[in-house]
Formats: C-alpha cells, sequence, structure tokens
C-alpha cells in the first residue's frame, strides 16, 4: 500500500465522537433536527437531552462526515441558539452502526 492508498484509508476510516451542544437547544427539535442531519449524512449514532440542559450526539462516520456534521449542528435548528458544541473522541458502538436513533 503505497503512503497515498494509507492517507485515504486512515481518512475515511469510521470514528466515532461525542458532541455535547450548549445554549437554547431543548424543546426546539434539535433532537429531530440532528436525526435528520446524521441521516442525510449516513452517519449512524444517537441523540439525547441531557439533565443539564445541553444536548449529547454519539456519531459514527468518516472525518468528512464528522465536519460536515459538526457544522450543522453548531448552526441548529432555526429556533435553537447554540452557544458552544464541545467534540470528543468515543468508542465505536455495534449497536448504532447503520441507524441514527433519539434516545429519551
Amino acid at each position: 500500500m503505497s503512503l497515498l492508498q494509507f492517507w485515504r484509508f486512515v481518512s475515511e476510516a469510521t470514528q466515532a465522537k461525542r458532541y455535547f451542544v450548549s445554549g437554547m437547544v431543548q424543546g426546539v427539535g434539535f433532537r429531530y433536527f440532528a436525526q435528520r442531519a446524521a441521516e442525510k449524512l449516513q452517519v449512524s449514532g444517537f441523540v439525547r437531552n441531557l439533565p443539564d440542559g445541553r444536548v449529547e450526539v454519539f456519531a459514527m462516520g468518516t472525518p468528512r462526515q464528522h465536519s460536515e456534521l459538526r457544522a450543522i449542528l453548531e448552526r441548529g435548528p432555526r429556533l435553537s441558539s447554540v452557544s458552544e458544541v464541545q467534540e470528543e473522541l468515543a468508542a465505536p458502538d455495534s449497536q448504532y452502526e447503520g441507524a441514527f436513533f433519539i434516545n429519551p
């Protein structure tokens, strides 16, 4: 495998990340917005409200998919007001492979 082929393989490898979205993000349709965005990007995972008022998004996808998803999360739906999106690497979870869920 050439260096270029290796770089393409690594850059397209599936990664798992958690996004913690802060601001006015509960009660404004954020979870449904995130689910539609993830499905459009063909990202697997889940979204849920957290007790502290944030929204958590667990996503599995390629670096490009993650980049696009983060940009969408930073924008949020029309009635939301996103103040911050924190991102951290996570371990992939096969139970979410192939679908994106809204968790209660």
